[in-house]
């Protein structure tokens, strides 16, 4: 369980529920304690709640934090003129007022990319001065990485930071239900389904950005949650703007704001047609990567077979691509909140585009890399593969009454040999067969947890 929401004071002066309790928060307590730790970098999209994390991280399990945001702060530039480390430690104790002290100071370098030799600096943090809990962080350390910009290989700690998923955001809007979820009780779940529908329509609406979530559970404005998820693409969008050519931001933009249109289609696979007439891959690969190593969207590559490793079998060629959070799809596309929050059809709205968008964001926020299979001759289609250390699960998406997974069907009983169970996300009750478990679409988390 995690622990109850408490008040905060938001930089507005309102006063607001924190509502991020996150589940990686263990992962960061395991980090500390853990011997042979390395510095730590956190990972992930802007807004995604990475300086919370840091800072809440230091507030409960250190007697105190050394924090500095490396772009806002203008000392920050003079910290890493060279690799000293008593230097750079007696440094941040000026700015800071904080003096670092080994095993009882969270040292936080906020936007660290931003100063130069910042990132190549934790080298020796590593090397010279393991004794300290330091963690680093930035809003496009993505980018950073692929260029592999003087990264510290082999001596940094990595976690990414995702959206919330909908039991983080239960427990933040309705944790009673989350008590339910997690007791297992299947039987219990469906006398509350009516009740789950309707926090998943909530989710689907609101989404997984932090800030949007403390927004709704305070206010539950409508208006309030599309203008900060306004809000959050328009500084994506100021972030390509900045970090991009002319030419490249053009053209990331425009692979952005087809997005909509790809996943309304009954055929998901990203087309370059759709972004406009006669668009080749060529032009628009380097545009693509950007948003990927951005945290913007996620890439979902096809494979030809669905047996491990998965990867031997992937097709780059093809894939699907997902923004980071279904309420920002919802915000992008135009969807009103009475479509998203009264309509029963919002679950198979554009095809499904919403309840695919949800899935994936599920599957990414517990760790698994979502692939999908299509057959090369015939429409046959299943909509998510995962794989653990033991099996590969093909997984089918149906928000419609019809739940019947004919594609997954055929292709479990044509590989026997294969020993595939799967997995089909739908909004029936949950139900285990001999070949396939259905599982509802709001108790997904529950599930993944034992992959």
């Amino acid at each position: 369980m995690f622990e109850p929401s408490k008040k905060c004071i938001f930089a507005n002066g309102t006063q607001i529920f924190e509502a991020m309790e996150r589940k990686l928060f263990p992962e960061l307590i395991k980090w500390k304690d853990r011997e042979g730790r390395k510095p730590l970098l956190l990972l992930g999209v802007r807004q995604v709640g990475k300086t919370w994390l840091m800072k809440e991280f230091g507030r409960r399990c250190f007697d105190n934090v050394a924090y500095i945001n490396c772009d806002a702060e203008p000392l920050a530039a003079s910290l890493f003129t060279d690799y000293d480390i008593d230097r750079i430690l007696f440094s941040i104790q000026a700015i800071t007022g904080v003096k670092p002290v080994a095993g009882k100071t969270l040292i936080i370098l906020d936007e660290l990319q931003q100063v130069e030799r910042g990132l190549h600096s934790l080298k020796y943090f590593c090397e010279n001065a393991p004794q300290y809990h330091v963690v680093a962080a930035g809003s496009l350390l993505g980018i950073t990485l692929g260029q592999k910009e003087s990264f510290p290989v082999g001596k940094v700690d990595m976690l990414h930071v995702h959206p919330m998923d909908f039991e983080e955001f239960l427990q933040a809007n309705a944790p009673q239900l989350l008590e339910v979820l997690q007791k297992g009780d299947w039987k219990m779940v469906d006398v509350f389904a009516t009740k789950f529908e309707d926090q998943l329509r909530q989710y689907y609406f609101v989404g997984g950005m932090p800030e949007v979530v403390a927004d709704f559970v305070a206010r539950h404005d409508q208006s309030s949650v599309r203008q900060l998820q306004q809000n959050i693409l328009n500084a994506y969008r100021n972030d390509i703007s900045k970090h991009t050519t002319p030419t490249e931001s053009m053209r990331i933009g425009q692979v952005l704001d087809s997005l909509p249109s790809q996943l309304a289609k009954e055929n998901k696979k990203f087309i370059y047609g759709v972004i406009r007439k006669g668009a080749r891959a060529k032009e628009f690969e380097l545009a693509i990567q950007w948003l990927v190593d951005a945290g913007i969207v996620c890439r979902v590559h096809r494979v030809k077979e669905i047996k491990m490793p998965v990867k031997f079998y992937e097709d780059l060629a093809a894939f699907k691509l997902f923004l980071c959070d279904c309420g920002l799809l919802g915000c992008m596309a135009g969807a009103s909140p009475k479509q998203m929050l009264m309509d029963n059809n919002v679950f198979t709205e554009s095809k499904g585009a919403f309840t695919e968008e949800y899935v994936m964001q599920q599957l990414v926020a517990a760790g698994l890399t979502p692939y999908y299979w299509s057959n090369d001759s015939t429409p046959a289609e299943i909509d998510f593969v995962v794989q653990n250390d033991e099996a590969v699960y093909p997984i089918e998406v149906k928000a419609e009454d019809n739940v019947r997974a004919k594609s997954m069907a055929t292709y479990i009983s044509s590989h026997p040999h294969d020993h595939l169970h799967g997995l089909r996300f739908s909004m029936k009750g949950y139900e285990q067969q001999s070949w396939m478990t259905n599982v509802p679409l709001y108790a997904i988390s529950r599930v993944l947890k034992s992959l």
